[in-house]
């Protein structure tokens, strides 16, 4: 390997091979490729040796669409009839349109890919040694090859630290110089760059080479569609070039015909002799204020490429050496301790399968398709870093889409948007848990930025005032409720803001109370009624106060204020007229105005993803098992948050939200014990079915933890889906959520079983990203898998809760001998180090406290007779959950644990 890769014994993946992207009709090559990435800008590299291909990213961007940006005013009026319809059990009701007709659904806006600069190397022969490579603590790709010429080098990463992707190329070991020529592609030659749910078509767009060649670039303005916030929007990528003891130049290739291409010279690209190095700097980002695309064409400057074109500059003379020579390693040196601290945060370590621990990519997938009864250790630590260090490179700006953050073709599967109700909700499950300090200020950032929609969701779809909603998807600039028919009732789908608000209540469980620094992408000003607990929110002097500090306090502006808002939707969903009497038979009084004693509401109307019952041809329901679980666990979250803060006047409102919880709806069980996905007695089960938002209790929230008759009930649901039999068994997301379910069950082969259909078929690519499907059936590239078995290896080896951690939990038996060190316990715990050996029934751990006289509450999933605390016998206590010991930790100090 070269110089910069990862060798064997240290972090980072490598294989043997290489997709060429071709330069038309790509298909799903491109999927193959090597990702970087800092949150913001990322690139996908294939690798290829002579006809290399670099398709950059900007997490922001978004292709319009003609569909509407705002929320029909009918929707409002349709709540009254919807409420009614669910009560009678009529599954013929349609949502209608403004014109009285069944609604059609219409979408967000979609991801998009930036420019794809090819590189088209000159010194041509027979390639041999040929590995490309990823480093896990540089985020630095490479490619390294022999042939007549001699032995060749290239290695890319995108810097945190400057905000560019930077390549470099140097002349081979034998001294022959660089030869080649830059290019970007048409965009009609890109994978699904055709009319679909995107009009890719009506864009417009030109490619510019500077007169020097000093750099090149592509500008795009978006197309001009009423009412959207991008009618005079665009986007564009400059790549500088810097040559070194060579010549570059303009020249012209051949006419490419594209009618989108508008520019006066359709084809400028730069050609390279000579050379002993050349350096490639790119950024991208996108604009609102492009003027008017029928200017376009004749406009000659574009001040987002000249912003564009100045920044690169900069960056190339920070790093500019006296000799005229970029300094590659003192811009990488910059940029590496930044992504090296979040990936060493964590170390997993797994014994087994030691002769495929050194394989390249390729082996290691054909070993463990070669094993589809047992994870294969070395594959399995693989895609934990794989995993790991891809979320890293999308974290700090936003959520991670569908598809991460990168995507090589237009029209992406699903939109490439942000799914809210499962697919944002796995990738995240490990940020906590995981020791990272970036992915969850990028979180904080989008949900702050779409709190505007989540409250005008709440108000439209229910006349709902300080209250929110979140929405099941989001575009990263808009989150109305749009998006939804009688097929995907989504406006009716209610559990969302206590599921995402509960990885931000999450990172105030590991850290404690944080300053989350006031950025651009949370949209501050939008923020006004939303940062308060009082209704109508902050005054105009409190809103000023509040930005002049450049910060928001998480416990109290931001999880407070939030918290409450979703507590009130709780409160403002629950409505007298619809209850359960004594008997809990389901009663409809219009006018009621209070419950009687023993009477209890009803939650209606409810969806829960994308379920119907059997025999009811509808998804909108009545008391959705996970609407019942989010909502007692919000509240739960929301009580936690007052009496952190002590506000004045907390205790008034932990009464209040008490008292709401106790008159929420009860689970149901069905004739087999399992726990029903709808707490009505009208329904009949359905679990032919991939969704497993009715085991909610078990996670993402904690409440089978503490009562057993629930966690029995729900192990009996989960294994209620192991029968299911539909093409839907495919989808990654669903086996992600299967085994963290599986893992807060503690139930170890759950969690192997879970993770063996995307890991045994065609789910990882030579990369180690990974499909949505373990059979590639969509054909979308998507990060649920990558990221989401990061979660649950955490889950699986560390449960935490608030003055509670479990050691090993659901530990599979094939996970013999390990260690991770580095989790964080949401318990404001790090576990520094965490060690076992099943056979010898051993654990070891070393807890330290970031706060002071931290009472713990501390057991093992492996059993165990005795317990240490550093070096000294504990004593040994026992409850309904099992044996225990209590450990008070200091600030700041090790304590070391032993069980056996």
């Amino acid at each position: 390997m070269g110089a910069n890769a990862p060798s064997k014994y240290s972090k980072g993946n490598y294989v043997c091979s290489y997709t060429e992207v071709p330069s038309a009709n790509p298909g799903y090559s491109w999927r193959d490729g090597m990702v970087s990435g800092n949150g913001v800008n990322g690139y996908i590299t294939s690798g290829a040796p002579y006809t290399d291909s670099f398709i950059f990213q900007h997490m922001w961007f978004n292709y319009p669409s003609a569909d509407p940006r705002h929320i029909p005013a009918e929707l409002t009026d349709q709540l009254g009839e919807a409420r009614q319809n669910v009560f009678h059990l009529n599954d013929q009701w349609k949502i209608k349109n403004e014109q009285g007709s069944t609604r059609i659904r219409t979408f967000y806006y979609s991801y998009h890919p930036g420019h794809q600069l090819r590189l088209s190397i000159k010194n041509r022969g027979s390639v041999a040694g040929y590995e490309r490579w990823t480093n896990y603590e540089t985020a630095e790709n490479g490619v390294c090859y022999n042939d007549e010429y001699g032995y060749w080098q290239r290695t890319s990463f995108t810097s945190r630290a400057d905000n560019v992707s930077i390549t470099k190329l140097e002349r081979s070991t034998s001294n022959a110089k660089l030869n080649l020529t830059l290019s970007i592609d048409d965009i009609s030659a890109m994978s699904r760059a055709r009319d679909g749910m995107s009009e890719i078509t009506a864009l417009r767009y030109k490619k510019l080479v500077d007169p020097h060649a000093d750099y090149m670039a592509q500008v795009v303005h978006y197309p001009a569609y009423e009412g959207s916030e991008l009618g005079e929007g665009g986007y564009a990528g400059v790549t500088r070039v810097v040559v070194v003891n060579g010549t570059k130049k303009r020249v012209l290739l051949h006419h490419t015909l594209e009618t989108m291409n508008v520019g006066s010279e359709s084809n400028p690209a730069i050609e390279i002799r000579d050379a002993d190095a050349v350096y490639l700097i790119t950024q991208s980002n996108r604009s609102d204020r492009m003027g008017k695309i029928e200017d376009f064409a004749e406009t000659s400057h574009y001040a987002l490429v000249e912003e564009l074109a100045r920044h690169t500059h900069a960056v190339a003379r920070k790093y500019s050496q006296e000799d005229g020579h970029f300094d590659y390693a003192a811009a990488l040196a910059a940029h590496t301790p930044l992504h090296a601290s979040e990936f060493n945060a964590v170390r997993l370590s797994l014994a087994g399968d030691e002769a495929d621990k050194h394989a390249d990519n390729l082996a290691l997938i054909r070993a463990q398709q070669a094993s589809p009864t047992r994870i294969n250790q070395a594959f399995l630590e693989q895609a934990y870093n794989q995993g790991r260090y891809a979320m890293i490179c999308s974290s700090g700006s936003s959520a991670p889409r569908l598809c991460g953050m990168w995507t090589g073709e237009w029209n992406p599967g699903w939109r490439g948007i942000y799914t809210l109700d499962a697919n944002v909700n796995l990738q995240v499950a490990s940020m906590n848990t995981g020791h990272l300090s970036q992915a969850q200020l990028g979180y904080i950032a989008f949900f702050l930025r779409n709190a505007p929609d989540f409250e005008l969701n709440a108000r439209m779809a229910y006349g709902m005032h300080d209250a929110i909603q979140v929405s099941v998807n989001s575009d990263g600039d808009r989150a109305m409720h749009v998006e939804y028919d009688n097929d995907y009732p989504f406006q009716y789908w209610n559990a969302g803001a206590s599921w995402c608000l509960l990885p931000i209540y999450e990172y105030w469980q590991c850290f404690g109370n944080r300053k989350i620094p006031i950025v651009e992408e949370m949209r501050i000003d939008a923020l006004q009624s939303l940062l308060s607990v009082r209704d109508g929110g902050l005054t105009n002097e409190e809103f000023a106060s509040l930005k002049d500090k450049g910060f928001l306090d998480l416990e109290s502006d931001i999880l407070l204020p939030l918290l409450t808002k979703q507590a009130n939707f709780w409160e403002q969903i629950c409505t007298p007229e619809y209850y359960t009497d004594l008997d809990g038979n389901a009663r409809y009084e219009k006018g009621k105005s209070a419950l009687l004693p023993g009477e209890r509401y009803i939650l209606i109307p409810t969806y829960s993803p994308e379920n119907n019952p059997i025999g009811y041809n509808s998804t909108i329901t009545a008391n959705a098992a996970m609407d019942l679980s989010a909502a007692r666990d919000g509240l739960s979250m929301t009580i936690m948050l007052e009496k952190a803060v002590k506000r004045p006047g907390y205790e008034a409102a932990v009464s209040r939200w008490e008292n709401l919880m106790e008159l929420l709806p009860q689970y149901q069980y069905d004739s087999d014990g399992a726990l029903r996905e709808w707490a009505m007695m009208e329904y009949i089960e359905n679990n032919n079915h991939r969704h497993l938002s009715h085991l909610y209790a078990a996670w993402p929230a904690y409440e089978t933890r503490s009562n057993k008759a629930l966690a029995e009930a729900t192990r009996i649901a989960l294994d209620n889906r192991d029968n299911y039999n539909t093409e839907d068994a495919t989808a990654g997301h669903g086996w992600m959520h299967k085994a963290l379910v599986s893992a807060r069950l503690k139930q170890g082969e759950g969690v192997s079983n879970a993770l063996l259909p995307m890991m045994a078929n065609g789910g990882y690519y030579p990369s180690l990203m990974t499909d949505h499907d373990t059979n590639r059936r969509n054909h979308c590239y998507c990060t649920d898998t990558s990221y989401g078995v990061v979660g649950i290896v955490h889950e699986s080896l560390l449960y935490s809760n608030t003055g509670e951690i479990e050691l090993l939990p659901a530990v599979p038996q094939d996970w013999k001998t390990g260690a991770i060190d580095g989790l964080m316990a949401r318990t404001q715990v790090e576990v520094k180090t965490l060690t076992w050996d099943l056979q010898a029934g051993r654990s070891q751990a070393t807890l330290r406290s970031a706060v002071a006289e931290n009472t713990i509450k501390l057991s093992s999933g492996i059993p165990w007779r005795s317990a240490t605390v550093n070096g000294k016998l504990a004593h040994v206590l026992v409850d309904e959950t099992g044996p225990y010991i209590q450990l008070t930790l200091n600030a700041n100090e090790d304590t070391a644990i032993w069980f056996e």
